[in-house]
């Protein structure tokens, strides 16, 4: 009987040659996939369908304004979020100064607080009868607003301020991983050639950090894009919140998916304009070696100008809000543990797990078939399912809605013909359309997180498994889900708190009467009542902090020989002025 070799063996694996029923578990992820992928297919389709004279009404009457506000606050949020990350990025690397370890952790936080909790906050705080304004009377001792100037939060500047304080973290935390990333010869000889560190950060540090800075303004544009509940509140008419006003209050599901196009057209730019930085523009060491990097030390108005730089985007992002929040929770806590809040957060429970559970399961499946069999049909399917999260949930929602409905329909109408029964809404009435809209929306999460997991396992584990007589279902239940475990769990997580925060497709999909923590925040601040709403946004709050804090620390402990020089510097003995100790992982290279 013929043996193959190990390295054969291998191969076959990876080919898919050794597994009987290989086909179906690919044809299973091509499925998963597609599922994903539904929402925008459906959207080109309803956007691509005439209906009138939709396209000349928006084209004339609504995109003009809607384009061009939408513009100026994606410009704002973007220069704001680029300058503030990408400037904390740098000092907190570079450079030590009071209180830069603690600002390091701080300066992650505002990721947690959902934009349209920030604006709630901020108009509350500024309002003509909040504290700052009150506190200014007091001072000039006048009474009028017409005696004073204050800025107005609800205008296209106070947009521009809210969200890029709530969002700038997405550049800042993309800028550090590279600063630290980068070798620390590179930056020697800047400083040998006579560059300052200002000249150090301009003609070295910022153009090798390039592309890391694209990838988080398109990742801030892209949540800039999707918030409805912010700029609806602050009275920005941005793509977002004209698709909700013309799919639920002029009912015109057609128009609203024309818009949606218009949006998906303007995400994929994003997408092209994040590839295209990093395009041929790929910074690597040449050598194994690795050093701690020089972090020179400010003192004097140097250090406290540091320090300034740094806290005032934690104390604009997440200090001032949380502030709010924690004073309304402790006046408004009687009142507002109500049954209503207690079955808002019992639906964001069942939702976030439902999206967590499915997300889970559709990318093991995705990932799964991939291992068995890669192929071209699948790796793009993959990538198609990724491309939900730069989808708003507005477009998602809207893209989910017409083929749920026609499938309830068509069920309703087959029961009714058959046994005389109806079955109503049996996806678009009832929680299923919110947990797979959360899933579309949140997949790409789970699936960086899991793709990451199948990698770290040994190919020789999948030929010792087949050796055994296992089947490819015996095989991922057995090993590979064990194996998972740890990278399942994270991207559980990820989802299960990002669907805690979801606004726009949960406020479209929901079904009557349902409320979650996010709805219950927006309904009430709807009413100009937020403040009774501020237990409910300080729970969303919270429940944001673990995955950033998680995020936190597994970029600040990447930079390689890290861990080696933490180590090496726990066991050696405190001495005050020592030299930090560096350990190279390949001395002598």
């Amino acid at each position: 009987m013929a043996v193959n070799s190990y390295p054969t063996r291998v191969s076959n694996i990876r080919d898919g040659r050794l597994f009987s029923g290989v086909g179906a578990w690919q044809g299973a992820a091509l499925v998963a996939a597609l599922i994903v992928v539904l929402p925008i297919l459906s959207i080109l389709v309803i956007a691509l369908t005439p209906t009138g004279d939709v396209w000349h009404h928006l084209f004339t009457n609504v995109l003009p304004s809607a384009l061009r506000q939408t513009g100026l606050l994606m410009l704002g949020v973007g220069l704001l979020t680029a300058t503030m990350g990408t400037l904390t990025a740098w000092l907190v690397t570079m450079y030590r100064f009071p209180g830069r370890n603690l600002l390091d952790w701080l300066l992650v936080l505002p990721l947690a607080i959902p934009t349209y909790v920030a604006a709630y906050t901020y108009v509350e705080l500024m309002d003509y009868a909040g504290p700052l304004q009150g506190a200014v009377r007091w001072l000039l001792d006048v009474q009028s607003v017409r005696d004073y100037w204050f800025p107005e939060m609800r205008s296209m500047e106070g947009a521009i301020f809210v969200i890029a304080m709530v969002l700038y973290p997405y550049v800042y935390l993309t800028a550090r991983a590279t600063f630290l990333q980068q070798s620390v010869c590179v930056l020697e000889v800047a400083r040998t050639l006579g560059r300052s560190g200002v000249g150090t950060f301009w003609q070295v540090g910022l153009p090798m950090a390039r592309p890391a800075v694209v990838i988080g303004v398109a990742l801030a544009l892209m949540e800039c894009l999707n918030d409805i509940g912010a700029v609806q509140y602050l009275g920005v008419q941005t793509l977002t919140a004209t698709i909700y006003a013309t799919w639920l209050e002029r009912s015109n599901l057609g128009a609203a998916a024309q818009i949606s196009l218009v949006m998906i057209l303007i995400v994929m730019f994003l997408l092209w304009a994040e590839r295209a930085a990093r395009r041929q523009r790929y910074f690597h060491h040449t050598t194994g070696k690795y050093r701690a990097l020089p972090e020179a030390r400010l003192s004097g108005w140097k250090g406290l100008a540091a320090t300034v730089a740094c806290a005032l985007p934690v104390l604009f992002g997440f200090g001032l809000p949380m502030v709010a929040l924690v004073q309304d929770t402790l006046i408004h806590l009687d009142q507002t543990m109500t049954p209503a809040f207690w079955d808002a957060a019992q639906h964001s429970l069942m939702l976030a797990v439902g999206a967590a559970a499915l997300s889970v399961t559709l990318v093991v499946l995705i990932m799964f078939g991939m291992r068995l069999a890669p192929n071209r049909s699948l790796t793009v399917a993959a990538r198609l399912a990724g491309v939900g999260y730069a989808m708003p949930g507005t477009v998602i929602a809207i893209g989910l809605l017409i083929p749920l409905a026609a499938f309830d329909n068509s069920v309703d109408a087959f029961m009714r013909d058959s046994f005389g029964i109806s079955t109503g809404l049996i996806l678009t009435g009832s929680l299923a359309a919110l947990v797979l809209a959360h899933t579309v929306r949140f997949l790409a999460v789970a699936l960086g997180a899991v793709e990451s997991g199948f990698h770290t396992i040994s190919p020789n584990i999948d030929a010792a498994a087949r050796a055994l007589g296992a089947k490819p279902a015996r095989m991922l239940m057995s090993v590979h889900l064990g194996m998972l475990r740890p990278a399942i769990g994270a991207a559980a997580l990820l989802v299960f708190v990002d669907s805690m925060k979801e606004l726009p497709a949960t406020l479209l999909l929901r079904p009557f009467n349902f409320d979650t923590l996010s709805t219950h925040v927006y309904t009430y601040a709807s009413l100009a009542m937020f403040s009774e709403a501020a237990p409910a946004a300080l729970m969303i709050v919270l429940i944001g902090l673990l995955p950033v804090l998680f995020l936190h620390r597994a970029i600040t402990g990447g930079r390689p020989g890290h861990r080696r020089t933490v180590e090496a510097e726990a066991g050696a003995p405190a001495m005050e002025g020592a030299a930090p100790v560096t350990v190279t992982p390949k001395p002598g290279e």
